[in-house]
């Protein structure tokens, strides 16, 4: 089974691009960041001509999460259960999805089984001294929160949290740290915050398979200098991760007419 997730950068836009992914990378389940669009705007037909299933979570032009599946779909939440809200008044933005499918059988035989994947889009936070900011650490540490009662209520559950962190969790993350000295994205907090799923026991199941940037910025041609960061990551609950195989991130699908700043990331479950 493989698993990817992109931040698209407006769906609508981009339509094309990720359904030839998904045709070409043999792709069976493919999380969403940033589509931009409501679920009635979502381009779901050719996807569907495609044979995959779509659910989707957005609210206006802004944020929003969706995933494409050609495994069923049998459960889908909109947001974690204690997600923060943002604004005035407060509003639970769409940057959470998470459906559960059947994964056939493993290799060895056996029953179908089912995955969880949470397409996840964590909030930038713009700059230190922004609010924004307090509201990311919220975010993140309410995820965690949520995420770790997931594990004690069910140790055998196969979940992947997946998507755009906004999070650099390393020095070998960024181009320079120098450049982003006193920035977000690198600062300690933030870090720690990544940081603490590991302890609670989920597997980030990429960093020991590939190494790569997932994102360059559109500016000061970032991407023909590769100035760029890795912020975009899967983590697998404790029973899942032994069954990952492989992992890549696909740094073609930033060059061309019509690209997104970020690139896809995939992972193969046995």
């Amino acid at each position: 089974m493989r698993i990817a997730t992109w931040n698209v950068n407006s769906i609508r836009t981009r339509v094309d691009r990720v359904v030839a992914f998904l045709e070409r990378s043999d792709t069976d389940v493919l999380a969403m960041q940033e589509i931009k669009c409501r679920p009635d705007q979502f381009p779901t037909a050719p996807f569907e001509a495609a044979g995959y299933q779509v659910a989707v979570h957005g609210l206006n032009q802004w944020n929003g999460v969706a995933v494409a599946s050609r495994l069923p779909i049998s459960d889908v939440q909109r947001g974690f259960p204690d997600q923060p809200t943002w604004g005035d008044p407060g509003v639970v933005e769409a940057r959470a999805l998470g459906v559960t499918v059947a994964q056939p059988p493993s290799s060895t035989g056996g029953s179908p089984r089912d995955l969880t994947v949470w397409s996840l889009y964590v909030p930038n936070g713009r700059e230190l001294d922004n609010p924004h900011y307090g509201y990311k650490l919220e975010w993140l540490a309410t995820l965690r929160r949520d995420a770790k009662g997931w594990l004690e209520e069910n140790p055998a559950a196969r979940i992947v949290l997946v998507g755009d962190w906004n999070v650099a969790p390393t020095d070998a993350d960024v181009w320079d740290m120098g450049f982003f000295e006193g920035r977000t994205h690198v600062s300690p907090p933030e870090r720690a915050a990544f940081d603490a799923f590991a302890e609670d026991g989920w597997v980030e199941v990429t960093r020991p398979r590939v190494t790569n940037y997932t994102y360059w910025d559109y500016q000061q041609l970032r991407f023909p200098r590769n100035e760029g960061m890795r912020i975009d990551y899967v983590y697998a609950s404790p029973a899942l991760a032994p069954e990952v195989t492989g992992a890549s991130i696909d740094r073609n699908e930033r060059k061309g007419k019509g690209a997104s700043d970020h690139v896809p990331v995939v992972v193969d479950v046995d």
